[in-house]
């Protein structure tokens, strides 16, 4: 279902849980279309919400990490415009593991999700985007080297580092370019990746964060901005 001309849209990818489900729900409230992904498992609570939404929300199927699954999102929207391309999807291993712990696997893992598959994502939908738009990333505050003096949860920075890095690669590339371009650290969050002894609750970052992306919009280049407007510093 197209969004009536005057009203913005924005496709979230990986929204059917935590942050990113909240995030839905925030952009639904604030008038907003939301165009919504999630794997095929887990498009539940998505799907019952759209039911309510009047036509607001959209939702899609995607896997991040299956190439085949972004193309063919990209061949059902190319007809499309939105306003906002947000790409929320992450994962994160043992908090105890450290780099010399984690199997090769693992550390696979949590690089293609966290690195990897939000940078092709943003690079095969990035003309969805219109000339005056966003192009967001979830980021963290763990993705921050300077910020990085505890050590812990090593192979989750190191992914959000090389997401960081990436953004900077895809900004360099595209300097003229005057999107607004965006990696944010929402904070820790208690969700079911945060964890239950998470700092912040979902309802203390998300509405700040779109704030901040609000606040943001039309300023052209990269920035790395924590949920409050903060600039993180690399």
């Amino acid at each position: 279902m197209q969004a009536p001309s005057s009203q913005k849209t924005i496709l979230l990818i990986g929204a059917s849980r935590g942050l990113g489900f909240a995030m839905v729900e925030e952009y639904l409230g604030r008038g907003w279309h939301v165009i919504a992904t999630g794997r095929a498992s887990s498009t539940g609570k998505l799907r019952e919400l759209a039911a309510s939404s009047d036509g607001a929300l959209e939702v899609e199927v995607l896997d991040t990490t299956v190439v085949e699954d972004i193309a063919a999102l990209k061949g059902r929207l190319s007809s499309r415009t939105v306003d906002v391309l947000f790409v929320n999807a992450g994962v994160t291993n043992d908090d105890a593991e450290t780099i010399a712990d984690v199997s090769t696997d693992e550390f696979i893992r949590v690089m293609v999700t966290n690195a990897l598959s939000p940078m092709r994502v943003i690079e095969s939908l990035q003309d969805l985007v219109t000339v005056d738009g966003t192009i967001g990333v979830m980021s963290s505050g763990q993705g921050s080297l300077t910020n990085n003096t505890n050590g812990n949860h090593e192979v989750y920075r190191g992914s959000k580092a090389a997401l960081n890095m990436f953004m900077r690669s895809f900004a360099a590339r595209h300097k003229d370019d005057p999107r607004t371009l965006l990696l944010m650290a929402p904070g820790w969050v208690r969700t079911d990746m945060g964890g239950p002894e998470a700092r912040l609750t979902i309802q203390e970052s998300i509405p700040n964060l779109v704030d901040t992306m609000t606040t943001y919009a039309g300023r052209q280049g990269l920035h790395y901005l924590d949920y409050l407007g903060r600039v993180v510093p690399w």
